[in-house]
């Protein structure tokens, strides 16, 4: 007889809905009726907003018959009693993600780490650059590259190839690693919900070019990078993830930069790591995270 043990299925069920008595249960009993066995839970009640949020992770053996419309028919009949809104994802499913990059590689250097040691459960079906500079480093891991040159004058017709290249590989997700270019309201719009992007923590008071040259000239003592949704309002979207380190008199500019790209890899693949395993839950202009 075989010692190997049959794999079981996880999925993942996200939730919310006006706060009221028996959010919890209404999720957690139908799963125990279910014969399903919870591996994860979190949950938040918004009392500013009288809103309640839940995820929960669990288990299908695989001796239990898992049939999604029949879960789906009949958490759904449940679920609207409660005004709630869900999701239901199932594994094993890697997120298709288009990374967008201009020069900086530090980022797109992570993420193509994480995603080769498997760290990072994706596919990345298209790499979109508006420079040259990172296809061979596309082409040593085997993704297609596409190097679209952008201006002022050929800004919509840029941004349509994008799109269609998005599109085309059925993108669940657009990460935008250190991609130098402010997209236009028309793309912010189609990406709604579907594209992170990274930046340093000294915004809005060091702008522009050489920011840590401003920054050591002030004196600055913390260093940090913020993710979050793209949207309309230029890097003001729904936040993600951020991460901050102190710093001192000794870290010139160049140290400084540094530190900043350490943080802004680590903050990315948080965010990132959050997206495709859906623990976020977008509400307004902000974000509930439930990270590991």
């Amino acid at each position: 007889m075989s010692d190997i043990k049959p794999v079981s299925q996880t999925h993942i069920i996200t939730a919310s809905c006006p706060s009221q008595p028996g959010t919890v249960d209404v999720v957690t009993r139908f799963l125990f009726e279910q014969g399903f066995y919870i591996n994860e839970i979190h949950s938040f009640d918004d009392t500013d907003e009288s809103r309640f949020f839940i995820r929960a992770e669990f288990r299908a053996d695989t001796a239990t018959n898992f049939n999604r419309d029949d879960f789906c028919q009949e958490f759904g009949e449940r679920a609207s009693e409660f005004d709630m809104k869900w999701e239901l994802a199932s594994s094993p499913y890697k997120s298709k993600v288009v990374i967008m990059v201009s020069k900086h590689d530090h980022c797109l250097n992570d993420l193509l780490y994480r995603y080769r040691t498997g760290d990072l459960s994706i596919e990345i079906p298209a790499i979109i650059s508006n420079h040259p500079d990172l296809e061979e480093l596309a082409k040593w891991h085997d993704i297609p590259y596409y190097h679209l040159p952008i201006t002022k004058e050929t800004k919509p017709e840029q941004e349509a190839k994008v799109y269609k290249i998005i599109q085309e590989c059925d993108a669940d997700l657009v990460v935008l690693a250190r991609y130098m270019q402010v997209l236009s309201h028309d793309l912010c719009e189609k990406l709604s919900g579907k594209a992170i992007n990274i930046h340093h923590s000294l915004l809005p008071g060091f702008k522009g070019a050489r920011p840590y040259y401003q920054a050591y000239d002030r004196g600055i003592k913390l260093v940090g990078a913020t993710a979050h949704y793209v949207s309309d309002d230029l890097d003001e979207g729904p936040i993600i993830s951020q991460g901050v380190e102190t710093v001192d008199h000794s870290y010139y500019p160049q140290d400084l930069a540094a530190k900043g790209r350490d943080i802004e890899c680590l903050t990315l693949a948080r965010a990132v790591s959050c997206h495709i395993e859906h623990r976020i839950f977008l509400h307004g202009k902000k974000s509930v995270v439930f990270a590991k």
